[in-house]
């Protein structure tokens, strides 16, 4: 895992790559609004691809996690079917009832029978290389191509790729320090319980961690956005909790009221939590910032795996469910 990490800005560069050179058909004049489905480490990067691009795209974009599709899906929708393996369950059952309506489909998968079902209907389709074990890290992968899609049919501007190889160069020209940070980081978060706070437009960053604690370093934690938070969790922050550690991921060109709740936030929950931090991203745009901490909390994740003496691959449990509901079908 630790080798997955460090091949991220790799796996953002193959995405473009893989992307770009897909045959992509689909133009933007037919398409009403843009619906993803995606779930896990396949899913995520639907959820920072909407953040990137949602001021500049001109059509509503949703993105689901679950066996269903909304009603409006229909002719003039973009739906993109996002599975590393190509055999998510979730993703597969979605993927079926968007053809029932005809939409205009794109999958982004490395084989399985989603690959299979797009050569077969002669879908457009990005493929993905295969072999990584752990498609929560293929992140870089399905994040670009997504964004590729998008620009291939004129849905937003070939700018938002310019930001991404910009991403590409930070996260290598920072390397060595990111690491260092992420070491000292999860020393400060080791035997804790995490609650990640942040202001919406970084939510997709605060999924990532809480998903990336969850399967890498094998704990519970939980995340919510500011300004909600402020009008019902903060009222939760009564009794002293000295298992948990509060993380507040920040831009220095947050909003500034939410910039200001943060700091009252920070003040308020100090009193309860063991310990509140403040992680500041780097960058000169959206996508930079947020990929610039999802990187160095990737690294935190596998530290914090090493720490709690776990496997940052294994997901056995996760495993058996599957073959369980594999077993109802059968």
């Amino acid at each position: 895992m630790l080798t997955m990490v460090g091949r991220f800005a790799e796996t953002l560069e193959e995405g473009l790559r893989l992307g770009m050179a897909s045959d992509i058909r689909i133009q933007a004049a037919e398409i009403h609004n843009i619906y993803v489905s995606g779930m896990g480490g396949s899913g995520i990067g639907a959820d920072f691809v909407h953040s990137f691009v949602r001021h500049e795209l001109s059509v509503p974009f949703s993105v689901g996690k679950t066996y269903d599709i909304p009603g409006w899906i229909g002719p003039n929708t973009l739906f993109i079917a996002s599975s590393y393996s190509g055999n998510t369950e979730e993703t597969w059952s979605a993927l079926q009832l968007a053809i029932q309506k005809k939409a205009r489909i794109v999958c982004v998968a490395s084989g399985g029978k989603i690959l299979d079902k797009a050569r077969e209907l002669n879908l457009d389709y990005v493929q993905l290389p295969s072999g990584w074990s752990s498609p929560r890290a293929c992140l870089g992968f399905s994040l670009a191509a997504q964004l590729s899609i998008l620009v291939q049919s004129g849905l937003v501007s070939g700018e938002i790729l310019e930001k991404i190889k910009d991403t590409i160069a930070l996260l290598r020209s920072e390397s060595d320090q990111i690491r260092e940070k992420a070491s000292h980081l999860a020393a400060a978060l080791e035997g804790k319980t995490i609650v990640i706070y942040s202001c919406d437009r970084t939510e997709p960053v605060a999924i990532r961690f809480r998903q990336q604690i969850n399967e890498n370093a094998k704990r519970l934690c939980w995340h919510h956005v500011i300004p909600e938070m402020n009008h019902n969790e903060l009222v939760g922050w009564r009794t002293a909790s000295p298992d948990l550690a509060v993380l507040f991921l920040r831009h220095a060109d947050d909003f500034d009221r939410n910039a200001f709740r943060i700091d009252l936030t920070k003040d308020l929950v100090s009193h309860f939590a063991s310990s509140t931090i403040e992680l500041f991203s780097r960058g000169n745009s959206l996508p930079e910032r947020s990929l610039y901490l999802v990187h160095l909390l990737d690294y935190v994740s596998v530290f914090l795996a090493e720490k709690n003496g776990v496997d940052p691959v294994e997901v056995r449990v996760i495993d058996f469910l599957k073959s369980e509901l594999e077993s109802m079908i059968s």
